[in-house]
């Protein structure tokens, strides 16, 4: 049995806020999780674009793409079928933008995003692979 396989690629923004640093993170508009800005390659799209794309569409900002961070692999069930899923993230620089100025359309995917102090995103994302990622871009900075 063929599994289908997706990839996503998504990103861990950080800023300086005086000493404190903080990261971009999302709540979906279809959970109460929090969650780090991710989504699906385009059709040629590489993982690097995909994943500034997404910072963009997701949270209103842009950054500077400073290097992957590594994988997060699982598989999960939709509509019967197992599917084996890779997001890539990589680390990024704030540069500019405001955070939680979406398109009025990313509102079906996005409820909010917003800044949160690196320490507490640690604890507070919602998914392990997640505050892994997270972990290592603070090793990182």
């Amino acid at each position: 049995m063929d599994i289908p396989q997706e990839h996503s690629a998504g990103g861990v923004v950080i800023r300086w806020k005086g000493a404190q640093t903080q990261v971009a993170v999302i709540r979906p508009a279809s959970s109460k999780a929090l969650a780090l800005p991710k989504g699906h390659l385009n059709p040629g799209e590489s993982c690097e674009a995909a994943a500034a794309r997404e910072l963009w569409e997701e949270t209103g900002i842009h950054g500077k793409l400073k290097g992957k961070l590594g994988d997060i692999c699982y598989r999960y069930s939709f509509r019967g079928r197992l599917i084996s899923k890779v997001v890539s993230f990589f680390l990024f620089f704030y540069e500019a933008g405001e955070i939680n100025e979406l398109e009025p359309a990313m509102r079906k995917e996005v409820a909010e995003a917003l800044w949160m102090d690196t320490q507490e995103g640690l604890m507070a994302l919602s998914y392990p692979g997640e505050r892994d990622i997270l972990a290592k871009a603070l090793k990182r900075i």
